[in-house]
């Protein structure tokens, strides 16, 4: 992932100024991870090393998602309908 990129999905998502590493930053760094590794998996089916790597960083994020339900449902509402996680 570009810094570019990372640094304009931190202001997106950002809930004060410097704030880099609130849930909702690190659910929105690690979908855009995410997103990137699912392509690659697309292209390369056998590569089981970058499989492991995205079913941790899945793992990470629905941690993530599930602390932040608990703590602030509100938040945790706003955060999927601006990522489009669930359906």
């Amino acid at each position: 992932m570009d810094k570019e990129i990372k640094a304009d999905i931190i202001d997106k998502f950002k809930l004060k100024k410097g704030d880099t590493g609130s849930t909702e930053v690190q659910v929105a760094v690690l979908t855009e991870r995410i997103n990137q590794l699912t392509g690659h998996m697309a292209a390369n089916r056998h590569d089981y090393h970058s499989q492991r790597g995205l079913l941790k960083l899945v793992g990470q994020r629905r941690r993530l998602l599930a602390y932040l339900s608990k703590e602030d449902i509100g938040r945790y509402h706003k955060l999927i309908t601006r990522l489009g996680l669930r359906k």
